[in-house]
């Protein structure tokens, strides 16, 4: 299985952004899927999960009501949707996926990740 993530850019404050991911090699209806999100010089964070039907969607506080995660199981692809973006936002975004189990924020949970791609926010 490979996750291939996309759409990141360089954008100012207040703009948005969508990320994409897709997912090659399994069936992507078998999968938990994430977003996390890693800083210069910080650890890798949880941003938002998204269960298998799509309706348990769980963020993290500084970027609940910013950004919707989404799940299209007929293109195999997960979406993040980022508004009102923040010079704070600036990160490398990767896409995780898990086969089966449930969303989690624990990084440790999923066992496969895409490349990652770079948001940079500019103030």
């Amino acid at each position: 299985v490979q996750l291939q993530a996309s759409g990141g850019g360089l954008v100012q404050a207040g703009d948005s952004l969508r990320l994409s991911c897709v997912l090659s090699g399994g069936t992507f209806s078998s999968y938990n899927l994430a977003w996390f999100r890693q800083a210069p010089g910080k650890e890798r964070e949880f941003t938002a999960a998204i269960n298998l039907s799509g309706t348990s969607t769980p963020y993290a506080d500084s970027v609940k009501g910013r950004f919707t995660i989404s799940r299209d199981n007929a293109k195999n692809t997960v979406y993040l949707q980022m508004n009102s973006l923040k010079p704070e936002d600036t990160a490398v975004y990767y896409c995780a996926a898990v086969y089966l189990s449930v969303p989690s924020a624990f990084a440790s949970m999923y066992d496969t990740w895409g490349q990652g791609t770079q948001v940079t926010v500019s103030s």
